[in-house]
């Protein structure tokens, strides 16, 4: 059993991604493979590993959820006071990663990231289930709590105080975008000789495409 971990591996074989086949524009390409990925009935398509560093650049990752995306970068939402919120507040620079595993890929994204508008958040926590309203609310994210109960009982609180009426948006929760200046798309080959295309932003100038070594 000593060997087991490392005798674990898989044959990519299922598509090719070249260099002129990948469209100029990454956002393109981006929606290009979402759309695949959407088709394929992936669980939880829009998971991605958000990546942060605090102030002395130590960095921390976990699984968020991509709720958007567009010309302008790719929307999240969180608790800005949480682990990830007092990262983002000390150090704008984070990456994301997408892995698609029933398609073989992988889309890494480098950016700095910036809070919503007020507006766009408001926006999307209405459309939010009610008891994901609540939750908001009753969760002091990422905060050290001695027992479920606390959660519990702050749901309850949160459930009464607003029945019967809207709940509103908490001025600890919203929306933040990434601004990508870095992406890169893998295709899983054989061999592990896999395709990986780059675009890196140039400055008024669009964007640069070039093929990576794997």
């Amino acid at each position: 059993m000593t060997n087991s971990i490392a005798d674990i591996r898989k044959e990519y074989k299922l598509k090719t991604l070249n260099k002129a086949d990948a469209d100029p524009d990454p956002f393109v390409q981006f929606n290009k493979w979402w759309d695949e990925a959407m088709m394929s009935n992936i669980e939880e398509v829009n998971a991605m590993t958000l990546a942060t560093a605090d102030l002395n650049g130590k960095p921390s990752a976990r699984i968020v959820l991509l709720k958007g995306f567009d010309e302008r970068g790719f929307i999240f939402y969180s608790n800005y006071k949480s682990h990830k919120g007092k990262d983002i507040n000390e150090n704008n620079q984070v990456s994301l990663v997408f892995f698609w595993k029933e398609l073989e890929r992988q889309i890494r994204v480098e950016g700095t990231v910036s809070k919503l508008s007020v507006a766009e958040s408001e926006t999307y926590f209405n459309s939010r289930p009610t008891a994901s309203k609540i939750g908001a609310w009753a969760s002091p994210q990422s905060n050290i709590i001695t027992s479920r109960k606390i959660l519990e009982d702050n749901f309850t609180e949160v459930e009464m105080n607003f029945a019967g009426k809207d709940i509103d948006i908490p001025p600890h929760w919203g929306g933040y975008i990434v601004t990508p200046i870095l992406l890169e798309f893998w295709q899983g080959r054989r061999s592990r000789l896999h395709d990986r295309i780059q675009y890196t932003r140039q400055e008024n100038t669009g964007w640069k495409v070039e093929r990576l070594a794997p």
